[in-house]
């Protein structure tokens, strides 16, 4: 069972309590860039750039390490990574562990692949009132819930929260006990099989912007290495390229399905609810300073807050430190040059 099969989005107190005591990551100047990643389509589409040697021909020495998502997590917070692909609020969850990281660029935001299901006679959000709701309490498909609930008029205490870990949920959604589910895919998908006549009443297609999808780099390795690091960047628009383009596509689609173990067809699925942000897309969400989730600051600033509430950290995060607001016009720049 591959990443995107576990819960992706963990959110990783145990292993995050050593992070405080890992040392940071030493590097020579000849050393490989090593990168952790792990199952989620806007993360698993640099495979193209490895299988093509883009990253040779920029002249750039990098290490792509395959990890689950929360041993990825785990591997940047002991040093054993210079960057790590998350979500914005698990970069606030990494560095309130002691992981410091810095955003440099987005890749995408989920775009329907978190999904709350519901049974048959639950039409809508606010049918929900007085329902059961399985669901991983502390992670981000809660924090989509508490959205949901407040764009219609509700809140946490209309509802009843089963705690029920991400990967159990098409497991325990045909139960009697349970009115609805929230979950990402796979999970989402199995459960809708699962109960027939479900049906998804909301999910992040709804709420752009609320689950952004970064790599982040340790403040040591972009210090030293931001030539580098600029350079890794202006590949993504080529990445992005070939993935689009309908001459190409299919093989992208090998590509990434090969690195995780999946089918074309069933990754074509997983790319469906994913919005894949080009760089002049990631450069104006990043420069947003405003409050909305069209701004990664306005994102991660909610995320902060539910991480504080449901004590995932216990001190309020600066979410403008997590991110570098120019290293991405630095690289739309550079690919502009050649």
């Amino acid at each position: 069972m591959n990443a995107l099969h576990r819960s992706r989005r963990l959110a990783c107190l145990g292993l995050l309590a050593l992070a405080g005591f890992a040392a940071v990551p030493v590097r020579s100047a000849a050393a490989p860039l090593k990168i952790a990643y792990s199952d989620w389509p806007g993360w698993v589409a640099w495979e193209v750039a490895v299988q093509k040697g883009w990253f040779k021909d920029a002249g750039l020495d990098v290490q792509f390490l395959w990890f689950e998502y929360a041993p990825s997590m785990d591997a940047f917070s002991a040093g054993k990574a210079d960057a790590v692909m998350v979500t914005n609020g698990d970069s606030l969850v990494t560095g309130a562990g002691g992981g410091k990281n810095v955003v440099i660029m987005l890749t995408d935001y989920s775009n329907g692949n978190d999904m709350i299901v519901a049974k048959p006679g639950i039409k809508s959000v606010k049918d929900l009132k007085g329902k059961k709701i399985g669901i991983e309490v502390g992670l981000v498909e809660h924090l989509m819930l508490l959205n949901a609930l407040k764009k219609n008029g509700m809140s946490e205490s209309d509802v009843t929260l089963v705690n029920t870990p991400t990967n159990q949920t098409p497991q325990a959604f045909p139960s009697p006990t349970l009115d609805a589910i929230a979950a990402w895919n796979p999970n989402a998908g199995q459960a809708l099989k699962a109960v027939a006549g479900s049906t998804a009443i909301y999910t992040s297609a709804d709420e752009p912007g609320l689950i952004y999808d970064t790599i982040v780099v340790t403040p040591q390795s972009l210090s030293q290495h931001r030539a580098d690091w600029v350079k890794f960047v202006a590949l993504w628009d080529r990445v992005l390229a070939y993935i689009n383009d309908p001459a190409t596509k299919d093989d992208a689609l090998k590509i990434m399905a090969a690195r995780t173990g999946s089918t074309p067809k069933d990754y074509a699925a997983f790319i469906g609810g994913t919005h894949f942000l080009s760089l002049a897309d990631s450069s104006k969400i990043i420069a947003n300073k405003g409050t909305g989730f069209d701004s990664l600051i306005g994102s991660s600033a909610v995320a902060n807050d539910f991480n504080v509430k449901n004590k995932v950290y216990k001190d309020s995060q600066d979410v403008s430190s997590y991110v570098d607001f120019k290293l991405t016009d630095e690289a739309i720049a550079a690919a502009a040059k050649k």
